[in-house]
């Protein structure tokens, strides 16, 4: 075949004609920010030029033949505060597609200023709440472009390990967090996740495909349940409907292939595979184990009418490690790892109906997570195995429904249907560093498990102030004390044209983790573990495109799950880290006896000052955290949680020179965590249990973006530096049994990535 004719084909394939010039397009949707309703014969203008349109009864918009560049939307509508949308990228093979979310004005305008908000309205969640776009992810230095790390620069995160996603919000623990993807409840999102908890070294959801995300650190509503601490919700982006294109990328740690197009009709469709190459260079480093990972995504909607959409997704996830073993400190370094190989995948099937003055939304989920886990001593003799799949299929229904002027009502159920069975063992008896003693037997357990859920929530808007109230009911079966009430009030009031007030005060519960109760059939016994809430905030708009936000909370747990065999062991203090030896002797799986007798009390004060993009090229967050986070568990001592850092300090931003060039930075300083100090013999005192603190920890990462843009293809490359001046941050710390002392885990010092994306 000639080179002609390759092009040709290549042309077919992509629809795109070789060497013929693709006009830029543009679509999206207008959402009532509280409903979810299409906002029909909305204005939607691309700020700059005399590009404009209106919503359709769909809410949805189209521009076609658009300039290349990056440029803001404005949108406006009846009845509702225009908004402005940043970071608008428009290529000849780029077709964004922009969900705009519209807050209905209060019936009594009195005090309210009706001016574009560069910011997303979130009624529903009035304090603690951000919105992230997929562009503000992408271009984080050091973010790896992935979800999870992106929040962790918010204030009230704890980033414990440079090289995990765990997130640790207001003083809880890993294991608090929801996620939710297209609304369907995932327990993790992350490559290589430890069981129980929500954290892992990458996320396996592709950021090319998400529209935006959705993060909250406390007080929000009764339409999320069963975490303590935090939601994050992702919203995946639909496919392009004019023709079929793609994205090849080589990034900082996978290869990756990216495909979307319409299917006919009113459908579109999304598909990606992604390989990590890390195998490679770990393998070329010299080190005695290799992580290897694969993740695929498809999506398929359809709106058949303004009335109705329906969407499906999968997403599959395929995680191994493989060690090798030729030298003795190979071997020796292989015994401090725990093995671990999983295959997941979440799977969700989406129903909306837009009713009078009403939505409807049915989604169904289905969750898969097949685990194994093995660490060996230096002989290669194994110390631990467990190998268990958590199944679960889950039916939810929400209606939000406005029952008259500035009143709305928001209901929901849920249920649950899962199935948990696994093994685990211990060869030989092992014995902690604190001389505990674990258990020896071996279990193994296949139990089916239900849990049900509803909620209800009455919210009232007028002139200056919203208030809301709900309850929420969650159930678990398996419990002694399956059923357990949370109810939850929010309030907002204009203090001034652009001051605000706001205030949210609840009950969360959350169920124990599957394994806990699986795994060792007395844990049965344990009650829902609950957090009481108190959040107070003033947020003030210095300018449309800068906001500076305060808050203050309180948070006091009680009911907490607490080992009878390891006094001093509150499970808040589990989870951020892989679940060996090395984490306190594999706590954060839950086999010990538990009862709900821990207890702890969280509190801080945050600030944000954020500037979004604008005519002003120059966008950036500052933000600082002082927090304290106290757990007691049942010797009744009262100690630091073990991911408490009182002083966060997180700066970054970023300049865009021109629709081209693009250079940005992150600095982040943490005040040193808590940990247990070693004895002289290699053990410890359970008597000193976080009593020392690692040193302070602080990065400064940089990164600049390039962007080309060719007839028919566009080419996005960058080169992101993180840990610029090779800090060694101790995250850390083991018993070096050949030298008979403790040894420090130092982070990765400078990491230089670059990495290549090609639109077609």
């Amino acid at each position: 075949m000639g080179r002609a004719a390759a092009l040709a084909a290549l042309g077919c394939v992509v629809g795109v004609a070789p060497g013929v010039a693709q006009s830029p397009k543009l679509h999206g949707r207008v959402v009532d920010a509280v409903q979810g309703r299409p906002v029909p014969g909305a204005l939607v203008r691309l700020l700059g030029t005399d590009r404009a349109t209106r919503t359709g009864s769909d809410g949805g918009f189209r521009l076609d033949s658009l300039p290349s560049g990056v440029w803001r939307l404005a949108v406006s509508a009846i009845g509702y505060r225009p908004a402005v949308r940043a970071d608008v990228v428009l290529a000849p093979a780029r077709s964004p597609d922009v969900l705009v979310r519209l807050e209905p004005l209060p019936v009594n305008l009195a005090g309210i200023v009706n001016e574009p908000d560069y910011f997303e309205p979130l009624p529903a969640a009035p304090v603690s709440a951000q919105v992230l776009s997929n562009e503000e992810i992408r271009r984080l230095p050091g973010g790896l472009e992935d979800v999870a790390r992106a929040v962790a620069v918010l204030p009230g995160v704890v980033q414990v390990s440079e090289g995990r996603n765990d997130l640790i919000v207001r003083g809880g623990a890993p294991s608090e967090n929801l996620y939710l993807i297209d609304g369907i409840e995932v327990e993790n999102i992350n490559h290589f996740g430890t069981q129980g908890a929500t954290g892992g070294p990458l996320s396996f959801v592709n950021l090319d495909f998400v529209r935006d995300v959705t993060f909250s650190t406390g007080g929000f509503g009764v339409p999320y349940g069963d975490r303590l601490s935090s939601t994050l919700a992702i919203e995946l982006k639909d496919g392009r409907t004019d023709r079929v294109g793609g994205r090849a990328t080589l990034a900082s740690s996978q290869v990756g292939l990216d495909l979307e197009g319409p299917t006919g009709g009113a459908g579109s469709f999304l598909l990606s595979v992604r390989r990590s190459y890390l195998d490679l260079v770990f393998r070329a480093a010299g080190f005695g184990f290799v992580p290897e990972y694969w993740d695929l995504l498809g999506r398929w909607v359809v709106r058949p009418g303004p009335r109705d959409e329906v969407s499906v997704f999968v997403i599959g996830a395929l995680d191994n490690v493989r060690f090798f073993n030729e030298t003795e400190d190979q071997r020796y370094d292989n015994a401090q790892v725990l093995g671990n190989a999983q295959n997941r995948y979440v799977a969700g099937l989406g129903y909306r109906r837009v009713l009078p003055r009403a939505l409807l939304d049915v989604r169904v989920g289905r969750t898969l997570a097949d685990y194994s886990f093995i660490q060996r001593d230096t002989l290669l003799a194994p110390v631990f195995l467990s190998d268990s799949r958590e199944s679960e299929t889950a039916l939810r229904a929400d209606l939000a429904w406005q029952v008259g002027a500035g009143w709305d009502v928001r209901l929901g159920v849920q249920g649950k249907l899962a199935l948990a069975r696994g093994r685990r063992i211990f060869p030989s008896a092992p014995v902690t560093d604190f001389g505990d003693s674990l258990p020896t037997d071996s279990a193994a357990w296949d139990v089916w498990l239900t849990k049900g859920a509803a909620y209800a929530e009455l919210a009232q808007r007028t002139g200056r102030f919203r208030a809301a109230v709900g309850v929420r009911l969650d159930a678990f079966a398996a419990l002694d004390a399956p059923a357990v009430w949370s109810p939850r009030a929010s309030f907002s009031a204009a203090l001034g044209p652009r001051t605000t007030l706001t205030w949210s005060a609840g009950v969360y519960r959350q169920a124990p983790a599957f394994v806990w109760v699986t795994a060792n059939p007395v844990n049965r016994r344990l009650r829902h573990a609950r957090a009481d809430h108190l959040v107070m905030g003033l947020e003030h708009r210095l300018r449309p495109d800068l906001r500076l936000r305060v808050e203050t909370y309180v948070k006091r747990y009680r009911d907490y799950a607490a080992s009878t065999v390891r006094p001093y062991l509150v499970l808040a203090n589990t989870g951020a880290g892989f679940g060996g030896a090395d984490d306190d002797g594999f706590a954060a799986f839950g086999f010990d006896p538990l009862v709900s007798d821990g207890r702890g009390t969280a509190r801080g004060v945050e600030v944000l000052l954020q500037k979004r993009l604008s005519e002003i090229p120059l966008y950036g967050t500052a933000a600082l955290s002082v927090a304290r986070a106290r757990f007691t568990a049942l010797d009744g001592v009262e100690r630091p949680g073990t991911y408490e850092r009182p002083v966060t300090v997180t700066v970054g931003g970023g300049y865009r020179f021109d629709p081209r060039w693009e250079a940005s930075f992150k600095f982040r300083f943490g005040s040193g965590l808590p940990y247990t100090p070693f004895r002289a013999d290699g053990s410890r005192d359970p008597g000193a249990y976080n009593t020392a603190r690692f040193p302070a920890t602080h990065a400064l990462d940089l990164r600049v973006d390039r962007r080309w843009t060719f007839r028919a293809w566009n080419l996005v490359t960058y080169v992101d530096v993180q840990n610029v001046y090779g800090r060694k941050n101790v995250q850390g710390i083991r018993w070096d049994e050949r030298r008979g002392a403790p040894e420090p885990q130092d982070a990765i010092g400078i990491f230089p990535t670059i990495g290549v994306s090609a639109e077609f």
